[in-house]
């Protein structure tokens, strides 16, 4: 049995190696053709950032998130607009803004933060869209720091 060890490993080798390409590769080759992970929305994404509606009240929900997540002892000051927000598709938002922080010495403080943030309605964008409960923070970076 020794003998033939090596060549064991080396039929083994072969053999999964045949395995892979004749029957899992070609699985995997027809669920990538299919429409199985294929979401079919309006909202397309974008490697551009952009400028809607839904960016802006995405903006407003992600400064409204960060302002109940500070609570009222941390004097902040939210800028007009986003740096620059980016529509991942199917509703998916991520927000660059920054926000000024008052410290305990009157000191401003400004700081980035990127939020991304989704639309859980989904084509709906009339109806809920102003509501915070129909949105979610998916996450949150940037403001790691702030008491």
């Amino acid at each position: 049995m020794k003998k033939y060890s090596l060549l064991i490993l080396i039929a083994g080798f072969a053999v999964l190696i045949l395995i892979t390409q004749k029957l899992i590769m070609p699985l995997v080759q027809d669920v990538i053709k299919s429409d199985l992970f294929l979401v079919d929305s309006k909202d397309q994404g974008s490697q551009l950032p952009i400028s809607t509606p839904l960016t802006d009240l995405a903006f407003m929900h992600c400064n409204n998130y960060i302002k109940s997540e500070l609570g009222p002892d941390v004097a902040i000051n939210f800028h007009e607009k986003p740096i620059k927000a980016w529509s991942l598709g199917n509703y998916q938002y991520v927000i660059n803004a920054k926000i000024d922080i008052t410290d305990e010495l009157n000191k401003i403080i400004t700081k980035k933060y990127v939020c991304r943030i989704t639309y859980k309605s989904g084509d709906n964008e009339e109806e809920g869209a102003m509501d915070f409960d129909n949105w979610s923070i998916e996450g949150l970076s940037g403001l790691d720091n702030i008491n």
